[in-house]
C-alpha cells in the first residue's frame, strides 16, 4: 500500500544514512529514488490510467517465458489438469473455489482501525472480501524494490578481494571490512542494486537547497547493498521488512514454498480477471538462474524498472575462456610449426 515501513525498518535496523534531504521527488510521492548504497529497500509509486492498464492485461494475456507465468493450465495442481483458459477458465465454470487452488490471504485490513495491527484470529478475517477493486481508470503500482540475491549473482563473481560471499541462506552479503572499494561489482550488478557509498548522500534527481544533516557514515568508500538482514537470519529471526510489513505484502520463508504460494496466488488473480499478473525472478531458466527475491507484479517488468530478462555479465566467461584456449593453442601450434618449417 506504499506505507514504506519497509524502507524505515530496513534503515533504522541497518544504521544507513538517509538520502538527501527528504524532498518528494517530481515523479512520484517518493523522497528516495531508487536503491543505492543507503537504501536497501525502496517503494516506488507507479501511477497508470486505464489506457496502460488495458495495455498490461493485454500483455499478460500474450506473456512469454521471461520467469513469469502465463495463464496457460498448470500441471502441477493437485485438482489435476485443467481445461484451457486455466485458472480464467475454472472461474468461468464456477471451480476456482474448489479446483485446488488456494485461497487468496485474506489482506483487506483497516490498517487505522483502533487494534488492527494487533494479533488476531484467523477466522475472524477469513470471511473478508479479498476482490480487487475497480480500476478501470486509474491505479497505483506499489513495488518495494530490494536486491535479488541472483543464484548466480554478477557481483559475487567479479569481486577481486572476496568482500562479497555467498552465505549459508543462499544471500550474497559484502563484508565490509574486506572490501576495497573499487567497484567492479558496481558493474557487476545487472540489476543496478549495489552501489558504493561515498559520504551517505545520493543525489537523487531533484534539485537541493540545502546539505544533508550531518550523520553518522558506517562503511563510507565501500559496496552496500541489502543483506537481507543477515545477522538477524542467524538470530532466528525474520528480515526487518518482512516483520514490519504490515499487509504482509513481504514474505519470507523457504525458497521453494514461497515460489509455490505465489504461483497460487497468481493462479488466483488470473481467476478474477487481473490477466496482468505475473511473477518475476521465478524461472532458474533465466540469466543470472533465477532470484533470491522473487516479484509478483501487473505489468511489464520495464515499467518497475526491471530488465525483461536479466543477465550476469560472468555467464559466458567459460566459453571465452574455451576460446582464448583454442585460440592459445592455435598460435602454439602455428609457431611450431613455423619453427619447423625453417629447419628444414
Amino acid at each position: 500500500m506504499g506505507c514504506k515501513a519497509c524502507e524505515v525498518a530496513c534503515k533504522e535496523w541497518n544504521n544507513n544514512p538517509q538520502d538527501g534531504t527528504y524532498e518528494l521527488l517530481e515523479s512520484s510521492y517518493d523522497n528516495t529514488g531508487s536503491l543505492g548504497a543507503n537504501t536497501w529497500r525502496h517503494v516506488a509509486f507507479i501511477e497508470q490510467d486505464s489506457e496502460r492498464i488495458e495495455a498490461a492485461r493485454e500483455s499478460g494475456r500474450k506473456l512469454v517465458n521471461l520467469g513469469m507465468p502465463t495463464i496457460r493450465p498448470r500441471t502441477d495442481e493437485s485438482a489435476g489438469a485443467q481445461p484451457l483458459g486455466g485458472a480464467l477458465g475454472a472461474a468461468a465454470d464456477g471451480s476456482a473455489g474448489s479446483g485446488g487452488l488456494p485461497s487468496t490471504p485474506p489482506m483487506g485490513i483497516d490498517l487505522l482501525a483502533p487494534g488492527a495491527l494487533e494479533p488476531s484470529d484467523p477466522e475472524d478475517i477469513a470471511n473478508l472480501d479479498t476482490t480487487p477493486p475497480d480500476t478501470a481508470d486509474f491505479r497505483w503500482l506499489m513495488s518495494s524494490d530490494v536486491c535479488k540475491h541472483c543464484t548466480h549473482a554478477g557481483c559475487l563473481d567479479v569481486c577481486p578481494t572476496g568482500a562479497l560471499f555467498r552465505t549459508e541462506f543462499d544471500t550474497v552479503v559484502v563484508q565490509n571490512d574486506v572490501c576495497n572499494g573499487c567497484g567492479t561489482c558496481v558493474a557487476g550488478c545487472p540489476f543496478g542494486v549495489i552501489e558504493r557509498r561515498d559520504d551517505g548522500t545520493i543525489n537523487t534527481p531533484t534539485d537541493r537547497d540545502r546539505s544533508a544533516s550531518d550523520m553518522d557514515v558506517p562503511d563510507k568508500n565501500t559496496a552496500n547493498k541489502c543483506t537481507l538482514c543477515y545477522d538477524r537470519l542467524v538470530d532466528g529471526q525474520e528480515p526487518a521488512c518482512a516483520q514490519t510489513c504490515p499487509t504482509e505484502s513481504i514474505k519470507f520463508g523457504d525458497h521453494d514454498d514461497m515460489v509455490d504460494k505465489a504461483h497460487a496466488r497468481v493462479a488466483d488473480l488470473h481467476a478474477k480477471g487481473l490477466t496482468e499478473a505475473r511473477l518475476y525472478g521465478a524461472n532458474p531458466n533465466d540469466g543470472v538462474g533465477g532470484t533470491g527475491s522473487v516479484f509478483l507484479i501487473l505489468d511489464e517488468p520495464e515499467v518497475y524498472g526491471l530488465p525483461p530478462d536479466p543477465r550476469v555479465p560472468t555467464k559466458d566467461l567459460p566459453k571465452m575462456y574455451a576460446n582464448a584456449g583454442i585460440a592459445a593453442l592455435g598460435m602454439v601450434a602455428a609457431v611450431g610449426l613455423a619453427f619447423l618449417g625453417s629447419r628444414r
